[in-house]
């Protein structure tokens, strides 16, 4: 018997969305052998649970609790990136010394916290990373989709199966809204500081027939450090992928680039539990396509263009799940069936607290014909 309640997220009214539950009556500093089974297979089937009232579950627990999907697996998600001040990621993560699987993120000053001190938080901020940016007189009232993305290092480590994600300090804030500043017109008010989600699984359902074929028939290849080989890049306004203008950095600026270490994932990735194929596309980092018969397409516009096709009907407003944090909230994801997004402008004295964990994989993501 379990105590743990699960309850499916209503969806707004119109929407196609079909993601997300929330748990309740979850201990995670002692959680037993049921009751993680009871989080893993909501997980699976809701792709993203809100595990309420977690201020009280410890760095430790948090590791522990998401090592479980993958016990094998112990390095953090990225492991020690080589010449982390040139990525993209470098700003954004702060190491908590005793748990070095946990990443602090958020934002403004924080003098102590698990070790930490006198840390500056940044949120990331679309500005950092677009080619356009948002007018500055409306930047604390309109924000956009930072850059969608599932974790993972993309070279050499296989994406993480699970994230979580901890609210610790959340500011009071009124919302903002989001635009997609694509000729859309697309828009959402969110709340400050969301995290927005989107499922693979819709995203993949969505397409043609022909569409779903070429998805489960080629295979991405992401580019080596692909962090660092995207630093002078900037992204399209939807954070749905990169703008292609040759800014990307040649190999011989990368740190020393393995062959053998430069991943090569399915388009399409296959859920090990309901069976549904998910789009999962990492759209800042692809490089190259290989396709059904074995070509390789590395034309690197034609191949963003191919992939932002795909995905972009999938980030329709109707779709996106932005999540409206609470202190105590632990967040937890299905990393290899969801893309998720930073959203939100903060002002620099509005001091934000989050715990980040996630392990590289312990094999690659299962592909479309894989058994379960």
């Amino acid at each position: 018997m379990t105590a743990i309640q699960i309850h499916t997220i209503p969806q707004p009214a119109n929407s196609r969305r079909e993601l997300g539950a929330v748990a309740l009556g979850v201990e995670l500093n002692t959680l037993n052998d049921t009751d993680f089974e009871v989080l893993r297979e909501a997980l699976y089937n809701h792709q993203v649970v809100i595990i309420k009232n977690q201020s009280g579950a410890s760095p430790r627990a948090q590791y522990e609790f998401t090592r479980r999907f993958d016990p094998v697996s112990t390095n953090y998600g990225h492991g020690k990136t080589l010449d982390a001040e040139r990525s993209v990621l470098h700003p954004d993560l702060k190491t908590i010394p005793h748990q070095p699987q946990v990443q602090v993120i958020g934002n403004g000053f924080v003098e102590a916290y698990e070790g930490l001190e006198n840390i500056q938080l940044r949120h990331p901020h679309h500005r950092k990373f677009h080619k356009t940016h948002v007018p500055e007189e409306e930047d604390l009232k309109v924000t956009r989709f930072f850059r969608w993305h599932f974790d993972a290092a993309l070279y050499d480590l296989s994406p993480p199966r699970v994230t979580s994600l901890m609210a610790v300090r959340v500011p009071r804030g009124g919302r903002q809204l989001l635009r997609y500043d694509d000729g859309t017109g697309d828009e959402l008010e969110v709340s400050l500081g969301t995290t927005a989600f989107v499922s693979g699984y819709t995203m993949y359902d969505i397409l043609s027939e022909e569409a779903k074929e070429f998805a489960r028939t080629t295979k991405v290849r992401y580019a080596p450090h692909p962090y660092i080989w995207m630093s002078n890049a900037k992204s399209r306004p939807t954070g749905l992928g990169m703008f292609s203008e040759g800014l990307e950095l040649p190999y011989e600026q990368l740190p020393p680039v393995e062959e053998e270490k430069i991943k090569v994932l399915p388009m399409v990735w296959k859920n090990p539990v309901t069976g549904r194929l998910a789009l999962q596309i990492h759209p800042s980092a692809v490089e190259k396509l290989v396709l059904k018969d074995g070509t390789v397409l590395d034309d690197l516009e034609k191949v963003r263009e191919i992939c932002y096709r795909l995905q972009r009907p999938g980030i329709a407003p109707d779709l996106v799940y932005p999540h409206e944090w609470e202190e105590g909230d632990m967040v937890l994801f299905n990393n290899h069936g969801v893309i998720h997004s930073v959203v939100g402008a903060f002002r620099e004295d509005e001091v934000r607290i989050f715990r980040q964990c996630n392990m590289a994989a312990s094999e690659d993501p299962l592909g479309p014909d894989a058994e379960i």
